[in-house]
């Protein structure tokens, strides 16, 4: 049941936030406005769900600020129906957000405790119809499940995992944080355009590294 307080600290998220820090896209807005993020966070935590703030989620992780989580779907042009991968389900927001924005997700996590806590919020709020979470090296992407119109990778590595890449669709983007900085990155938004890649750099981010074969 949503409390009063949990209400208006949502609503003022998405003003005071999003809003101001110049996110228009009306159905982010929407998704941003509708998922509990407080659901996602250590029960602990939960006064501080909807603050600006990156907070952890155990195992070392953290759940990204507002702010972050609504630029990076929105440097992705999402689209009702799409495929995305996702490489970092953590606790399971992010997951949520684009499933309630319609897209067809498929999530990675590589720590079972992440994998099966947010297996189980997405399922409680009924995001199951449009998700599908593995257990994997995120860094090997979902071959059989390829190719992707978006992937998402939500931890920083100094490349762009090659098999990926290869899972990317044809007219697809791909956002990850990339630095030789273990503790800073940037955004880089690639498209492919006919077997064709080419890149956008956004601004500096700070992510947990990306683990795995083609990670840290």
């Amino acid at each position: 049941m949503l409390t009063d307080y949990q209400k208006k600290s949502r609503e003022r998220m998405v003003h005071e936030q999003l809003m101001r820090n110049g996110i228009r896209n009306r159905a982010i807005l929407h998704a941003m406005q509708k998922v509990p993020r407080h659901f996602f966070v250590q029960e602990a935590l939960t006064s501080q769900a909807y603050e600006d703030l990156t907070l952890p989620i155990g195992s070392g992780q953290t759940i990204s600020r507002p702010i972050v989580v609504a630029w990076m779907t929105e440097i992705l042009q999402p689209q009702k129906g799409l495929k995305i991968l996702e490489i970092g389900t953590g606790c399971g927001y992010q997951t949520a957000v684009l499933a309630e924005l319609g897209l067809n997700v498929f999530s990675i996590e590589r720590i079972p405790e992440l994998h099966q806590s947010a297996k189980q919020r997405l399922a409680k709020l009924g995001y199951t119809s449009n998700t599908l979470l593995k257990l994997s090296d995120g860094t090997l992407g979902w071959k059989e499940a390829a190719p992707f119109d978006r992937i998402m990778i939500t931890a920083g590595g100094p490349v762009v995992p090659p098999p990926l890449l290869e899972q990317l669709a044809d007219q697809g983007l791909l956002l990850m944080p990339i630095g030789n900085d273990r503790q800073k990155q940037n955004f880089i938004l690639l498209h492919k355009n006919n077997g064709e890649i080419t890149k956008e750099t956004f601004g500096e981010v700070s992510f947990v590294e990306l683990i795995g074969n083609h990670g840290w």
